[in-house]
């Protein structure tokens, strides 16, 4: 049997889209090349919403606008190590049938399995954090003058009712939970496919300069101690934990087949997917940072450090439209990736502890913190921030495991790495968590 679908997947659309699976699988469908890879995409595009959250704006931002176009190469070195992360987890889910979570804790004892899904539960609450405030930052800048005027006459926090509508708009996606797999992907496709116009529109805008553009894309170049530690924060916005474990919880599922040589077609389709839509997240990433030198660093405006700054010097340097354009693209970034880390927190949860919540239950507690930081007043950018400090303790708990496990014939079979992916996964596994462990180190001991 080649496709089968879970209980959660009997939807008509979901049904379409493994029958198709099943006849390409099988060799007896007659569409064209194009055609044949659509049943396949999804999954990629719903993990590739976390490589371009609220969290990506504010270490880009800060980049160009701080050293130009230099950092640009870190941003598709990142990008390639994210196609090899996400690319073995994935492969996880297809080769055993069960998340990264669920194949930890059949590993681990049982206090060392309820430590990773404390761990775990912590990451992804902090990535909640910084994309639910994302979000809610997001409504706000779509009309400043309207929510200063509701917090001018209620006394309340400006965020607070941006933050409610927020929720609302969250609770409406989680809705098509109930509707299977394929109308999810298809929303949050969308909205990725919002994030990437707009900055398609803010380049244009911007007029950059295209020798430095392609010389700084290719050239490593460090400038400095500060541009090591943004480096670093390039790629702690980038690689994030919670995504590993969703990833192979799409997969598990979705198109199931014991046979090697379906798995491995299967697999190969999988590729794709992984390889388009980190590739859009790529270049949405280089797009915020060459929106960032070619309008505040070429202006002598080095330092832009927050997503609000960044919003109000657009108007004067491009226009009023390309700070709408910003606007519009940080609401669909924000929205889409929280409500990712609300499905990342289930499969967590899930695989640690085999057991469920309702999901709108576990949207109600990660939003919880977040009306907490702006009850309070904190500043949006600095949580953004920090959250990603909290994403870089967590990152080695997901990315060495995968490793080990991906290598692992007994648990994978036909689709174990082979050697030279085991070598290329290791040394990406060392580098990210080299560079992780510096951010930390300088995030707690500045100047040191």
């Amino acid at each position: 049997m080649t496709a089968k679908p879970e209980a959660s997947s009997t939807h008509a659309g979901d049904m379409r889209t493994l029958e198709s699976a099943n006849e390409i699988l099988e060799g007896r469908s007659k569409k064209n090349a194009i055609m044949r890879v659509l049943p396949f995409l999804g999954p990629a595009f719903i993990a590739s919403v976390a490589y371009i959250d609220p969290g990506n704006y504010a270490t880009n931002i800060q980049s160009g606008a701080e050293f130009g176009y230099v950092l640009l190469w870190v941003i598709f070195a990142s990008n390639l190590m994210a196609m090899l992360v996400q690319t073995l987890a994935a492969k996880l889910g297809m080769a055993s049938g069960k998340n990264l979570a669920e194949t930890m804790r059949d590993r681990y004892p049982d206090w060392a399995g309820i430590g990773m899904w404390i761990v775990m539960e912590v990451v992804a609450m902090a990535t909640d954090l910084a994309e639910f405030l994302g979000a809610a930052l997001g409504i706000y800048l779509l009309f400043p003058s309207l929510f200063n005027q509701i917090g001018t006459w209620t006394g309340l926090p400006v965020l607070l009712l941006p933050a409610i509508l927020m929720g609302g708009l969250t609770f409406v996606v989680l809705l098509l939970e109930h509707s299977g797999f394929r109308p999810l992907e298809a929303l949050i496709t969308s909205l990725v496919g919002i994030v990437a116009v707009c900055f398609l529109i803010e380049t244009f805008l911007d007029k950059p300069d295209v020798g430095q553009l392609v010389y700084h894309s290719v050239v490593p170049i460090f400038p400095g101690s500060e541009g090591v530690l943004l480096a670093a924060g390039i790629l702690g916005a980038t690689v994030m934990p919670h995504v590993i474990f969703l990833h192979s919880g799409l997969t598990q599922g979705r198109i199931v087949t014991k046979d090697p040589k379906k798995l491995r077609m299967l697999f190969g389709y999988e590729l794709i997917d992984v390889v388009i839509a980190m590739s859009i997240a790529g270049a949405v990433n280089a797009a915020m940072l060459i929106m960032a030198a070619s309008t505040f660093y070429t202006h002598g405006l080095s330092n832009i450090a927050s997503i609000q700054d960044a919003y109000r010097m657009l108007t004067p340097l491009l226009g009023g439209s390309a700070s709408l354009v910003f606007a519009i693209s940080l609401l669909a970034s924000g929205h889409s990736s929280s409500t990712v880390g609300t499905m990342a927190g289930q499969v967590i949860m899930q695989g640690f502890l085999h057991r469920k919540v309702p999901m709108w239950v576990r949207r109600l507690a990660t939003m919880t913190p977040s009306f907490i930081v702006i009850g309070l007043g904190l500043d949006p950018t600095r949580t953004l921030v920090l959250s990603q400090v909290v994403l870089s303790f967590g990152l080695p708990f997901a990315i060495i495991p995968l490793t080990i496990y991906t290598s692992n014939r007994e648990i994978m079979g036909v689709l174990v790495n082979r050697k030279i992916t085991m070598i290329f996964a290791w040394l990406v596994a060392g580098v990210i968590v080299l560079l992780n462990v510096f951010l930390l180190y300088q995030t707690f001991f500045p100047g040191s």
